[in-house]
């Protein structure tokens, strides 16, 4: 069974705290949107597809357990201003963004009917955001078929039989509301027999990809192997032609119109390797993640963490010989007094991305080397045919 970030029954949120993994799963109880914004920030709960299912599930929580106006247009604002608040959590992430926008959409028209009533409010919303969820586990399936046939269908190594793939940061159930992205696409080669072996990178300075991505390979008993970020380069030199790796998967927090892509720090630098060492670079992202309004990489606002991520690393204490889950310890790992440089995202080229596997199929770019997004919201989302929408 696939791990589960979000438990969510109406009226109730839980969420995996993942500061916490590997070694302990514990679930905190998320009552309020207040709740959620401080889940976010402290990155208790991450993944820009996760993210916007805390924050949307969270307020219907909240309007559910709470007494509200029965006047329409309060309920109305009470609602405008507490989807604002939550965006302000993680301002790089897109699908916050996106669902806060499509949420106001569905709220504004519920008070709007004549006759409207607060409570006829409070329902709109809160159905608008179950269906979300719904939607978001359908659509990451369909990215995980698609993504996994064009890989065996159009690389070099998906010719020759099994291939490997390289990942990073964590883009699989904990990083949406269930079956992943990037790592949903390693999930479906393995369900289909055609995956040899999957490669994760630690991904510094917060370690999703050793902390998280490996736990979930372990947990679903997927051939697996880490390595640190620097290792990526020598892994494709002197082992990319044994291990057959056909292709690095990546997520994303937003994909420009152009094609620029923002992902977690480091995402850059493996585009780059895998130019050079004549492998794909494909970005697993659901439409949600596409964002037309921004017009290229240069415009996207990169949110910059705290520099004590980089200088300390926390963790249950180890002797030696075993591990004590009951002393979590924080230790520094930096010169003190250090200056330190930690945006948490950077930005990909376009013209380093060979193709962005959506929900409706993977888009590659036309003659001229420029991707349409645009045409993917053109389609219907459809897990049963896996298709190319390439210079259209």
């Amino acid at each position: 069974m696939v791990l589960q970030a979000i438990r969510y029954s109406r009226g109730q949120l839980e969420i995996l705290d993942q500061l916490k993994l590997p070694h302990t799963e514990e679930y905190d109880h998320v009552y309020s949107s207040t709740d959620a914004w401080h889940a976010i920030k402290e990155m208790r709960t991450r993944g820009a597809p996760a993210i916007a299912m805390v924050a949307a599930l969270s307020l219907a929580v909240e309007l559910v357990n709470l007494k509200l106006s029965p006047i329409a247009e309060e309920v109305k604002v009470f609602i405008i201003e507490k989807l604002d608040y939550l965006v302000t959590s993680r301002p790089t992430a897109v699908n916050l963004a996106d669902a806060a926008r499509k949420l106001k959409t569905v709220t504004e028209e519920a008070a709007g009917r004549d006759g409207a009533t607060g409570e006829a409010v409070r329902e709109a919303y809160v159905k608008a955001a179950e269906t979300m969820l719904i939607d978001d586990v359908s659509d990451n399936e369909s990215i995980g078929g698609h993504g996994a046939e064009w890989i065996v269908n159009n690389t070099e190594a998906g010719k020759k039989g099994q291939v490997s793939m390289l990942t990073h940061c964590n883009t699989g159930s904990l990083a949406t509301a269930g079956y992943g992205t990037a790592l949903g696409v390693i999930r479906s080669l393995h369900g289909k027999g055609a995956l040899k072996h999957a490669f994760c990178s630690e991904t510094r300075p917060y370690n999703q990809g050793s902390r998280l991505t490996a736990f979930e390979l372990v947990h679903d008993q997927i051939p697996a192997t880490l390595i640190t970020d620097s290792m990526a380069a020598a892994l494709l030199r002197l082992k990319g032609s044994s291990e057959n790796i056909a292709a690095i998967v990546v997520g994303a927090d937003r994909v420009a119109a152009n094609g620029d892509t923002a992902n977690k720090i480091g995402t850059y630098s493996l585009a780059i390797l895998a130019k050079h060492h004549g492998v794909k670079f494909l970005v697993a992202a659901p439409r949600t993640t596409i964002d037309l309004h921004t017009k290229s990489g240069e415009d996207i606002v990169i949110e910059e963490r705290p520099g004590k991520e980089v200088t300390l690393v926390k963790g249950p204490r180890h002797d030696g010989v075993t591990l004590d889950l009951a002393v979590v310890e924080t230790v520094s790992i930096a010169a003190n007094g250090i200056g330190v440089w930690n945006p948490a995202f950077d930005v990909t080229p376009a013209e380093l991305i060979d193709g962005i596997i959506t929900e409706v199929g993977v888009v590659e770019k036309d003659d001229s080397g420029l991707f349409h997004l645009e045409e993917v919201f053109k389609k219907e989302s459809s897990q049963a045919k896996p298709s190319t929408i390439g210079g259209i």
